[in-house]
C-alpha cells in the first residue's frame, strides 16, 4: 500500500500552512489547497488517505465537499474543521457520515491524532476490499490453498512441482492444518485427476477390519464374507490413495503396506493371486514418525520408504496475516453450504481472530466461520464490559499487522514500512508505541 495522504482544504492560507507543516512533522504526507476541486480530483475508491476540510469557505462549504467525496467513495474518512457557530452543522455532518469534527481553536497534535485514527480505519477498509477482490480472482490451487504469506507461496509451489510426478509423498502437519486438502490438490493438479482419489483415515478404522478394507477378500474367507470384495487399494487403481493418520496403523499391517508400496501388488484376503496396482500413495501424519519408530510405535523401514518426499504444512499461528483472507474464504464456503448471507465482518472482529492461538488450525477457523455465517458467533462490542475501548482494539489489530509484516520480512525495516504504506519514522514510532522488538516479533 502506498504512503497515506492527508488532503487538507482550507481557504485561510496561514492556517492551512501551519496545519500542513505540523502534520508533515508527524510523518504525514499532506496535500494542502484552498480549492476543494483540486483535492476531490485525487480521491478514488483506491485512495489511501483522509480528507480534512473547513466548513466555511467561499463558493462552497465543507458539508458539500464531503457529499461530493462520498459520491466517489462513501467509506472515505472525512474530518471537518468548524468554528463555534458551525457545531450544529458539524453534528449534522457526523450523522451524514463524517468521521469526526474539530472545533477551533485546536492543537496540531489533536488533529494529528484524529488523522492517524482515520487513516487506520481507511487502511482497514482498503485491505478488506483487497481481500474480497483477491478471493474473487483466485482460481485453481490458490482457491484451495488460500494465503499470501511466503509459507503458503512455497506450499503451492511444492504442490505444483510434485503433482505432475508419481512420487509417493508424506504430508506433515498439525491437527486441522489441511492435510487432506493438500493431498487432494496433489491428485487434482496431476495426471491422475480423472482417476479415483481414495481417502482412508487409519485412526478411524477398527483394527479387525482395516486389512479387509485395504486389500479386499474372497468369498468365504471369514465368517460373514458372503461374496468377493474389492479393497480400497484395488479400487484406487490408476489414482491416488491417501492414508491419513498413518501413525495409527497397526504395526502388523504396516509390514504388509510396506510390501505393497515396494512391489505395487496386492493379494486379497483368502487368495494367493497377486494383483498389479497402479496407485500413488500420499500419507499424512501429525507425529514425528522417526521418533515414533525409535520408540517402537511405528516401523522405521516404512517411515524411510514414505519419507523420500515430504510436504510440510505451516500451522495457522505461523501465518496469522493470512487469517482475514482465509476467514472470508471459509465464510463464502459456509454461505454456499447453509444458504445464508454472510454478516458484515468488522475489522475489530478480524483483529480478535488474529490474536487467537488456533491450536485446531484451519479446521478450528472453519468452525468459527460456520458459526459466524449461522449467526452464532458474535462480534465483540467495542464498548463492551471487557474493558477494551475502540481505540485499544484498533491498536491491538495494528500491532498484530505490524508484527506479522516484520516477521514476513525477516525484521528488515524498509520493505516493512513500504508494504504498510508508512514512512520509516512512522514505523519506528508505532514499533515503540506497541513495544515491538526482536523478541516480540520472533514470538508471533
Amino acid at each position: 500500500m502506498d504512503q497515506a495522504t492527508v488532503l487538507l482544504i482550507d481557504d485561510e492560507e496561514a492556517l492551512r500552512g501551519s496545519l500542513s507543516q505540523g502534520l508533515e512533522l508527524t510523518g504525514q504526507d499532506v496535500f494542502a489547497s484552498g480549492r476543494p476541486e483540486s483535492a476531490l480530483e485525487r480521491i478514488s475508491r483506491d485512495f489511501y488517505g483522509v480528507l480534512v476540510t473547513d466548513i466555511r469557505m467561499p463558493g462552497t462549504d465543507g458539508f458539500q465537499v464531503m457529499k461530493n467525496a462520498f459520491e466517489i467513495d462513501p467509506a472515505l474518512p472525512v474530518v471537518l474543521i468548524t468554528g463555534h457557530g458551525d457545531v450544529p452543522l458539524a453534528v449534522e455532518a457526523m450523522r451524514a457520515g463524517a468521521y469526526d469534527f474539530l472545533e477551533k481553536p485546536f492543537s496540531v497534535a489533536h488533529l494529528a491524532s484524529v488523522v492517524e485514527r482515520a487513516l487506520d480505519k481507511r487502511r482497514l477498509v482498503l485491505e478488506n476490499r483487497k481481500l474480497r477482490e483477491e478471493l474473487a480472482d483466485r482460481t485453481g490451487l490458490e482457491s484451495r490453498l488460500v494465503g499470501r504469506t511466503p509459507a503458503m507461496d512455497l506450499l503451492r509451489k511444492n504442490v505444483m512441482a510434485l503433482a505432475a510426478t508419481d512420487a509417493d509423498i508424506l504430508i506433515l502437519g498439525e491437527t486441522g492444518s489441511g492435510k487432506e486438502v493438500v493431498a487432494r490438490a496433489l491428485h487434482d493438479e496431476g495426471p491422475r485427476k480423472d482417476k479415483p482419489f481414495v481417502a482412508l483415515n487409519c485412526g478411524a478404522l477398527p483394527a479387525e477390519i482395516i486389512e479387509s478394507e485395504l486389500f479386499g477378500h474372497e468369498k468365504g474367507t471369514f465368517t460373514g464374507a458372503s461374496g468377493q470384495r474389492i479393497g480400497k487399494l484395488e479400487h484406487a487403481h490408476g489414482g491416488t490413495v491417501f492414508l491419513d493418520e498413518i501413525e495409527s496403523m497397526p504395526l502388523e499391517l504396516q509390514v504388509k503396506l510396506l510390501r505393497v508400496i515396494e512391489t505395487r501388488t496386492i493379494e486379497r484376503l483368502g487368495s494367493n493371486k497377486a494383483i498389479e496396482l497402479d496407485v500413488r500413495f500420499v500419507a499424512a501424519t501429525k507425529e514425528d514418525l522417526e521418533a515414533a519408530g525409535k520408540a517402537g510405535r511405528f516401523r522405521l523401514d516404512l517411515f524411510y520408504r514414505l519419507n523420500v518426499v515430504n510436504v510440510e504444512i505451516p500451522p495457522l499461528r505461523d501465518r496469522i496475516e493470512d487469517i482475514p483472507l482465509l476467514f472470508r474464504h471459509l465464510a463464502v464456503e459456509a454461505r454456499a453450504r447453509y444458504r445464508r448471507e454472510i454478516p458484515d465482518i468488522g475489522e475489530l472482529y478480524l483483529a480478535d481472530l488474529m490474536a487467537r492461538d488456533w491450536p485446531g488450525n484451519v479446521r478450528e477457523l472453519r468452525n468459527v466461520a460456520d458459526r459466524f455465517v449461522l449467526g452464532l458467533e458474535q462480534q465483540s462490542d467495542p464498548q463492551s464490559s471487557n474493558g477494551s475501548s475502540l481505540f485499544e482494539q484498533i491498536a491491538n489489530y495494528e500491532r498484530a499487522l505490524i508484527a506479522a509484516e516484520l516477521k514476513r520480512n525477516g525484521g528488515v525495516i524498509k520493505p516493512t514500512y513500504e508494504n504498510l504504506g508508512l514512512s520509516r519514522k512512522a514505523l519506528y514510532e508505532k514499533m515503540r508505541k506497541h513495544g515491538l522488538g526482536k523478541d516480540e516479533i520472533d514470538a508471533v
